[in-house]
């Protein structure tokens, strides 16, 4: 009769669980993001990805969020500014060219408005789509990352 190990026995076999290996083998993964959501997600570790990631997210949330405060502050001033001005006499507008150029510009749109959209967008976001699908980790990590950097 064999005694039976403990769990602190070094001579106990250990099982290592293969991440890439396991989502390989599942059906519900490829069901969910796609048969092409393998080869670049298996690269590195997922922890590996999901830092990368989140440092990425982090550091471009900080950078928009800077740029959001830099253009919203240019923005508001410049409006203030033409506001003054034209109070003060400096500018003055012509509303009738104004409508004109407004009714000109709603005809253009209900032209446009039956296209389909370009196939250059269409095959951008084909493109972003797969890449999202072959890189979870790396993109969810950059979604939190990205959150947390514009909320910092």
């Amino acid at each position: 009769m064999a005694t039976p190990r403990r769990p602190g026995d070094p001579d106990r076999k250990r099982e290592a669980l293969d991440l890439a290996e396991f989502t390989r083998r599942q059906p519900w993964w490829r069901k969910l993001f796609g048969p092409e959501s393998g080869p670049s997600a298996e690269k590195y570790s997922a922890a590996t990805q999901l830092a990368v990631g989140g440092v990425t997210g982090w550091c471009t949330g900080l950078v928009f969020r800077k740029v959001g405060k830099l253009a919203a502050t240019a923005l508001g001033g410049g409006f203030f500014l033409l506001q003054l001005a034209s109070h003060t006499g400096y500018i003055r507008v012509d509303w009738q060219r104004l409508e004109k150029d407004v009714k000109k510009a709603k005809a253009q749109l209900k032209i446009h408005r039956g296209r389909q959209m370009p196939t250059e967008v269409g095959s951008k976001a084909e493109e972003a789509l797969s890449f999202v699908k072959k890189n979870v980790p790396v993109a969810a990590g950059f979604l939190g990352g990205f959150l947390l950097g514009l909320a910092s």
